[in-house]
């Protein structure tokens, strides 16, 4: 944050706290902030105003759900104003304005309606009493440039650390196995483990 941000905050916030203690915990000097409140505003600072007053309008049309990158090519399009993405999104930080993100939900649990459900041996209770006792598995996923790619993980429930993992772009049962290969093969586990995962089709099994 440039001097000018810190002095446009500090007077934002001048009725919520004191000048002299925002201005020392922000690293300026009181001086300095009365100095830029006297001089007359740049060409910069007037356009800032100018396209601030825009992106309220923009973000009041929208009911409160645009972001920076659709207020900034609504302001483009629509106003005709051309400026960076990073300066949009500057405005609307001092003006504590927000976006709404709405990200699809994605459902990693695809149950196989046809397949015998396995006897649920843990019964919430998620502690072992030593290593390779209990595993537990699952699946999330994470929103990538590409798309998104699901991640599924084999945890030690006494150690509480991962022992196998992988990485795919689909949720197809060789997902889970490998990761528990991975498991398998870094552990190599004796006989009587528990491998505890959801109703998943993906990896519908328990003991090994």
């Amino acid at each position: 944050m440039s001097a000018l941000d810190v002095f446009r905050f500090i007077d934002a916030e001048k009725t919520s706290f004191p000048i002299a203690f925002m201005c020392q915990r922000l690293g300026v000097s009181p001086a300095g902030y009365y100095a830029w409140k006297q001089r007359p505003p740049s060409r910069r600072a007037i356009t800032d105003t100018r396209i601030t007053t825009l992106i309220h309008q923009i973000h009041a049309g929208s009911r409160g759900t645009y972001g920076a990158p659709r207020v900034h090519a609504e302001l483009a399009d629509e106003h005709g104003v051309h400026c960076g993405r990073k300066r949009v999104a500057r405005l609307m930080r001092i003006a504590k304005l927000r976006g709404v993100c709405r990200r699809r939900r994605i459902k990693t649990t695809r149950r196989d309606e046809q397949a015998q459900i396995s006897d649920d041996l843990v019964q919430r209770q998620f502690t072992a009493s030593g290593p390779n006792a209990l595993w537990i598995a699952d699946i999330t996923y994470l929103p990538s440039w590409q798309g998104f790619l699901f991640l599924a993980v084999v945890i030690d429930a006494w150690s509480r650390r991962v022992v196998g993992w992988s990485m795919a772009s689909h949720l197809r049962t060789e997902l889970v196995l490998d990761a528990l290969e991975m498991a398998l093969w870094n552990r190599r586990p004796a006989p009587g483990l528990i491998h505890h995962s959801d109703h998943g089709c993906q990896g519908g099994f328990n003991r090994w």
